[in-house]
């Protein structure tokens, strides 16, 4: 019987260690990581599954294994890319220099780089911006869009107030302590949120593209500014999940997941007149 027991455990043990060196290591994948030398750094990029292609973007700060809930649910259909921004994850960028639409460019550049001539893209906080850019200054590369917890300008309209000076005060300090590499690098990426974005509502009217614009209803960044989002690009929906703040894809990732896929598949539909009474 103790024999038994034993040999079960061990079964246990081998099965739990062999499941561990086989599940993916998101954002540290040797067996699908890749580098591409472009605009000034090297970018790390991963590629899950085959099918349509579709682009992931991380927000500020992140890296690809943000999307570890993401990730093995559309790879089952999709081609997955996901890159690590410039300054982020594995992505190292050693200049003064950030911006938003040079991180769009960067993923343009990829897009062409995997000789991609549309795809689908889901872009969370940071991404959600990049997102939007891209579908602006690169529209025949992006096919369907959908956006959480973005932001058009960076002040107290669109971001929850005392996050925002809370983010200013951190801002601040960093700016005054010894500037290591680290510091610098965290530096460049907050400052960049007290800045940018700079998008115009006339901007927004560019995207033509169908946009799924997502929010929490407690959202760092404010419903009523993801409201106006949405209502200034021409073919959008709108999606406020209740009981939510700022990280859908993790805590409300099986509703993300279905309802994004759900309009990635569904042609977008023109809601007007006595439509909106059904």
């Amino acid at each position: 019987m103790k024999k038994k027991i034993i040999i079960t455990l061990v079964t246990i043990i081998i099965t739990g260690f062999a499941y561990a060196q086989t599940e993916p290591d998101y954002g540290s994948n040797p067996k699908t990581g890749h580098r591409l030398n472009t605009r000034g750094i090297n970018m790390y990029y991963e590629v899950y599954g085959t099918g349509k292609p579709l682009l992931i973007i991380h927000g500020n700060g992140g890296s690809i294994k943000d999307f570890s809930k993401q990730i093995p649910y559309f790879s089952k259909e999709y081609k997955v890319i996901l890159a690590d921004s410039r300054s982020q994850g594995k992505s190292v960028d050693t200049g003064d220099s950030l911006g938003y639409e040079m991180m769009a460019d960067d993923l343009n550049a990829l897009l062409v780089h995997l000789q991609l001539d549309s795809c689908f893209v889901i872009g969370w906080s940071d991404g959600g911006i990049n997102g939007l850019l891209l579908a602006m200054r690169h529209p025949e590369k992006v096919k369907k869009l959908a956006v959480t917890g973005a932001n058009l300008w960076p002040d107290s309209t669109a971001v929850e107030p005392s996050l925002f000076h809370w983010l200013a005060g951190l801002v601040d300090s960093l700016r005054r302590v010894n500037q290591t590499p680290e510091i610098k690098n965290q530096y460049k990426l907050l400052a960049m949120m007290t800045r940018e974005p700079n998008i115009t509502l006339q901007q927004l009217h560019t995207i033509k593209c169908p946009t799924l614009v997502i929010g929490g209803d407690h959202d760092a960044l404010l419903p009523r500014h993801t409201l106006l989002i949405a209502e200034n690009i021409k073919q959008s929906y709108l999606w406020i999940i209740p009981n939510s703040g700022h990280s859908t894809p993790i805590n409300y990732s099986k509703q993300f997941n279905e309802n994004i896929n759900d309009f990635f598949k569904t042609p977008y539909r023109i809601i007007e007149g006595m439509d909106r009474l059904n």
